[in-house]
């Protein structure tokens, strides 16, 4: 029998579910705030002063959130605990430069030695030299060319179209084809130099692309040398006035982005993309009021979070995700399947279905649409990992009728299965986009160019037609799909395997960060035990869980595992990350003969003692991954619904039986 208390479990447990349902919005969904660095919100000022209008915006708020965000150490952080980065910290003291703030003001004072202390803006990433060179305080000549023409490259080429681009950099990159092409410089109010924040000084500046002096540009093994000698000759041409087809390559840009912009008026349902829309918008004259502008800062209102002493934006918006997580989370927590909040929040997310050809289908064409988004209204770019948790979610949901939802379980497993890449793998939002050229472009310093399939997004994928298949219910219509890609879901485990890391753990590319992966892989893999292989598999990442304990019973893991694996797993215990543990170990437990059980309750104990009166969780940590080494989130949910998961399985995988045996002995 476990020391844990069956009856102050289900005390934690009901607290949750209350909170849970507290939560759900009116419409049927819920969605928490998602919260990265402070350049989401900066470059939004810098976007209002370009257009003119930095008067409509909240100053006194954006300036009081810059503050806070500001650390001891005078700079501010990529993420939670980092010791700040010099990128996010240029765009800061933009902002509040921006915003009227003195340049010999205590914080200022504070970032500037932080910043001169690690080389100034000459050592900054390429997108904070982007926005500097806008209002002239950097010189656009140190920034990579974008040729026009290369929107007109045709699609499915074998060398390079913007669709070999990842979703979230195409829907960046189209726009800046035009701004980089003008090169504008705004003068806006107040006027800044930044001058200040030169190591060199800016006399001794050098405005030039990073190169080795030794490397041979010829040498075409030497990547980052060849695309700096093929800027040079882009720059070259730029200045003799020989851009071929440049007019042409505009005209399809701007063509291209007002196609994509949504009815709700954002574009891809992410901040960079609408920001740099709308600068492209700017940068070819489009007026104030109109309606393509108008709409655009709508949507940039919508993404921002205001208070009476804050003002900041966020990157994205999860209300899907966020929505599909909460129900599973209510449905392993016991509640009955037909209430009226799961069955509101079953229906929304159906109809939240994308029925519309997005530009996935440029790499996909015969495939139907039947996937989901992040966000409320993104029709172009539907995703792997929304679209499998958001299945799952719904089937798990009474719907007054069973038929439509099924449909669209089997429109969007349809869809999923025609989504896998070369390999068995499945990446986030494309088929097959893994050039890994392309993160050696001058352009692309964030390495973050292509979309790749990974190990947490396939498993993902299987853990959906692991669950289905299990079902004793399971409609034939899925059985049929299932027999049918009976090919494709062993390509996937075998893609699966070969993932898994010598010490047996697996990456973790949109949560951090092996933690995460190892998590998703175990609570797929559990489902296809088939195989000594795969038993082998599921042992080894269990034990790792296990060996990666902390002392506390937590586990936790920084982001800085990205830059530095030996980092793996270290961090201090969080509430998402002990979660996505031991819902590891659970599924993991069968292979492990109750080996796995006292780590698993040294967990459920750390989470039990650190749950808060109101049934919810709280953890400072950034969990969640845009781009490994360079972005990362804040999921305000996770250390809700993740938690909450974790501690309804554990009841059910021990607790529960263990309780009906002692009833069973008493009668007896």
């Amino acid at each position: 029998m476990s020391s844990l208390s069956l009856e102050s479990l289900d005390r934690s447990l009901d607290r949750i579910q209350h909170h849970l349902l507290h939560l759900q919005h009116d419409e049927g969904y819920w969605w928490a705030n998602l919260e990265s660095n402070v350049t989401m919100t900066a470059e939004t000022i810098l976007l209002y002063a370009v257009w003119g209008i930095a008067d409509h915006l909240p100053r006194e708020q954006a300036e009081c959130y810059l503050r806070q965000e500001q650390r001891d150490h005078g700079g501010w952080e990529l993420y939670y605990g980092d010791g700040g980065e010099l990128s996010v910290s240029i765009e800061a003291y933009m902002a509040l430069r921006l915003l009227g703030v003195a340049i010999d003001d205590p914080a200022l004072e504070r970032a500037r030695k932080f910043i001169l202390d690690r080389g100034g803006i000459t050592q900054s990433r390429i997108f904070t030299k982007f926005h500097l060179a806008l209002i002239g305080c950097y010189d656009w000549s140190g920034l990579p060319s974008i040729p026009a023409w290369v929107m007109l490259l045709p699609d499915g080429n074998d060398v390079f179209s913007i669709y070999d681009l990842s979703s979230w950099a195409r829907g960046s990159t189209v726009p800046l084809i035009v701004v980089f092409d003008r090169k504008p410089v705004y003068i806006v109010e107040p006027i800044i130099s930044l001058n200040e924040l030169y190591a060199e000084g800016i006399a001794n500046a050098r405005f030039e692309l990073p190169r080795d002096p030794e490397a041979n540009p010829f040498d075409f093994a030497n990547l980052n040398a060849a695309f700096t000698a093929l800027d040079d000759g882009f720059k070259l041409g730029e200045r003799l006035g020989l851009v071929p087809f440049r007019d042409e390559g505009l005209r399809k840009a701007e063509q291209w982005i007002l196609e994509r912009q949504e009815p709700t008026g954002d574009w891809g349902g992410i901040i960079p993309a609408m920001l740099n829309s709308m600068l492209a918008l700017r940068v070819l004259g489009y007026a104030i009021d109109d309606p393509e502008v108008v709409r655009g800062f709508a949507a940039l209102d919508r993404f921002a979070v205001q208070t009476e002493s804050s003002y900041w934006m966020q990157p994205c918006i999860s209300p899907v995700w966020d929505t599909a997580w909460a129900v599973r989370a209510l449905v392993e927590l016991g509640i009955d399947r037909a209430t009226p909040a799961l069955v509101k929040a079953g229906q929304w997310l159906v109809d939240q279905q994308i029925l519309d050809y997005g530009d996935w289908a440029v790499k996909n064409p015969d495939a139907l649409p039947g996937g989901w988004a992040f966000e409320f209204d993104n029709r172009f770019y539907p995703d792997l990992d929304d679209s499998a948790v958001v299945a799952m979610a719904i089937d798990k949901v009474e719907l007054a009728e069973a038929a439509p939802k099924q449909a669209a379980i089997r429109r969007g497993i349809d869809w999923m299965m025609s989504m896998q890449c070369r390999g068995g793998g499945w990446a986030a939002f494309d088929l097959d986009n893994d050039k890994d050229w392309l993160n050696e472009l001058p352009y692309s310093d964030l390495k973050a160019s292509i979309d790749p399939p990974t190990a947490d997004v396939t498993a993902r994928v299987l853990e959906l037609v692991g669950e289905l298949m299990e079902l004793t219910d399971t409609p034939e219509a899925y059985r049929s799909l299932f027999e049918r890609d009976h090919d494709r879901i062993d390509a996937a485990l075998d893609y699966l395997l070969a993932e898994q890391e010598h010490d047996g753990s697996w990456f973790g590319r949109w949560g951090v960060n092996y933690l995460y992966g190892t998590s998703g892989v175990l609570a797929a893999l559990a489902y296809f035990d088939r195989s000594v292989d795969i038993r082998e598999a599921i042992g080894q990442g269990a034990c790792w869980l296990i060996k990666v304990q902390n002392e506390d019973g937590g586990w936790g893991e920084s982001c800085a595992s990205y830059t530095d694996p030996r980092l793996k797993a270290q961090g201090v215990s969080t509430p998402s990350q002990t979660a996505w543990a031991i819902i590891g170990l659970l599924a993991a437990a069968p292979t492990l003969a109750g080996r796995e059980r006292p780590a698993i309750e040294r967990g459920v104990q750390y989470l039990l003692d650190q749950q808060r009166d109101d049934g919810s969780w709280y953890e400072a940590e950034y969990t969640g991954t845009g781009f490994p080494c360079h972005f990362y989130l804040n999921y305000r949910y996770y250390p809700l619904y993740f938690p909450a998961i974790a501690l309804a399985r554990y009841r059910a995988t021990y607790l529960a039986t263990e309780s009906t045996e002692e009833t069973e002995e008493t009668d007896a």
